[in-house]
């Protein structure tokens, strides 16, 4: 299938109602707004919600046959059963877009058969549109754009802001800039801005599905820390580890730096299945719907386990091997306070 060809329209529509979304975020930042909480330290808008209804409506009426997964909407199941899914964070990097800094974007990605083959990123503050389509190359304000060239002594890491800040910084011997969005750090990566991304901790399908096309439209990629593609879709749409992200030869260099210095990655929802649960201490080791064993490891072993045990009112932690405060901090912010 030639998907240049197919998928014009889809591209010219996401584009449309990428910039359509960006018009309502701007609207926003400049008359004001609330802030709610999904859960802790996990804040939402109006914008973040209505930017999502805006872009639902539109690919209805465009593409009724699709399936649609959105950040801001319950999940519904029957995209499961679709070969064609739109994936969408209307704004990632919410907490940029409340703080007033321009780290932000709206991101809407296509999937068909779990694999992802269009990508559109718009950043409303630079009023830059990043276009990518597998088969026909990657786009910023409608002019071709591309990898850059630099040498691996040159090349620019961008990592998480809060990662930097909490973990990252303790390991100055990589040069890593810290800024907001992942979509965002797709883009750029994918538009020769900077080089390479990664994470300690997992992202869900709607930040990095549009992102990912991007990359994959010039040969790039986006997988796990081993190195394992992402497939999207999924009936839980959340990955359990961190990604890394690039061009496949600088994703090589960087994989062996992130081993050498030791830099951790959290491991999520490890059950017997994983091949971490051989890192698993023996106390922790309950396999059921009532508890959760998350795991902070690097390549010299494991640097932290916590054990979660559903309860009344929410969760709380039964045991945690290898302290560490941050760890159940980041825990929160997916469970909510715990009990």
């Amino acid at each position: 299938m030639n998907l240049a060809l197919n998928l014009e329209h889809e591209k010219d529509v996401a584009s449309q109602i990428a910039l359509e979304a960006g018009k309502l975020i701007r609207y926003y930042r400049q008359e004001g707004f609330e802030v709610e909480e999904k859960s802790h330290n996990n804040p939402v808008t109006i914008a973040d919600r209505e930017a999502s209804d805006l872009s639902i409506q539109h690919l209805f009426e465009m593409f009724p046959n699709d399936g649609i997964l959105s950040e801001e909407v319950a999940d519904n199941k029957v995209r499961l059963r679709k070969s064609r899914v739109w994936i969408i964070d209307p704004i990632d990097g919410t907490r940029e877009f409340i703080n007033g800094t321009p780290d932000y974007v709206f991101s809407l990605g296509l999937v068909i058969d779990g694999q992802p083959v269009l990508g559109v990123i718009y950043a409303p503050e630079r009023d830059d549109l990043y276009v990518g389509v597998v088969g026909d190359g990657m786009y910023k304000n409608g002019e071709p754009v591309g990898f850059s060239d630099r040498e691996t002594k040159d090349l620019i890491i961008s990592v998480s802001d809060t990662e930097y800040k909490h973990t990252l910084s303790k390991y100055p011997t990589l040069e890593m800039a810290p800024s907001g969005s992942i979509a965002y750090k797709l883009a750029r990566v994918a538009s020769g801005e900077t080089d390479l991304t990664f994470t300690i901790a997992p992202r869900s399908e709607w930040d990095i599905a549009a992102g990912a096309a991007m990359l994959e439209a010039q040969g790039g990629m986006v997988a796990t820390r081993d190195g394992t593609r992402i497939l999207y879709n999924q009936p839980k749409p959340y990955l359990e580890r961190g990604l890394i992200a690039g061009r496949p030869n600088n994703v090589a260099w960087l994989q062996q730096q992130l081993a050498h210095f030791k830099i951790p990655e959290k491991r999520m929802w490890v059950t017997p299945q994983s091949d971490a649960w051989s890192m698993v201490p023996p106390s922790l080791q309950i396999n059921d719907n009532d508890h959760h064993v998350h795991l902070l490891v690097n390549s010299g072993g494991l640097e932290s386990a916590v054990l979660l045990e559903r309860a009344i009112g929410g969760w709380r932690v039964v045991q945690q091997v290898g302290e560490n405060r941050r760890f159940i901090i980041d825990l929160q912010r997916d469970y909510g306070a715990f009990v």
